[in-house]
């Protein structure tokens, strides 16, 4: 192989090797600005580890199990309570 021929391999390999850098940096960037957009899934392995609201005596009428509903909601709604364990202390509070 001559002189020509060296240099067509190398180009053929240094743009090989570029053409997968950049892929590869671009996927890159696209799961950071997966993650970035989407916070609060990883943050849902850490919150699966806290502790559950405190347990209130049972219902004494429909007016406290709504407020107590009413309460698992804005918790849910801020984070501290992921929708597996708000249906799973809903359930509780419905079947009472």
């Amino acid at each position: 192989m001559g002189l020509i021929g060296g240099m067509a391999r190398t180009a053929v390999v240094a743009g090989t090797a570029t053409a997968v850098s950049n892929r590869v940096s671009r996927r890159q960037a696209n799961r950071w600005a997966a993650q970035e957009s989407y916070p609060q899934q990883q943050q849902a392995p850490q919150q699966v580890y806290a502790a559950p609201p405190p347990q209130q005596p049972a219902a004494s009428g429909s007016e406290d199990v709504i407020a107590q509903l009413e309460r698992l909601g804005k918790l849910r709604d801020e984070g501290v309570l992921t929708d597996a364990e708000f249906s799973a202390q809903k359930a509780r509070l419905l079947a009472g």
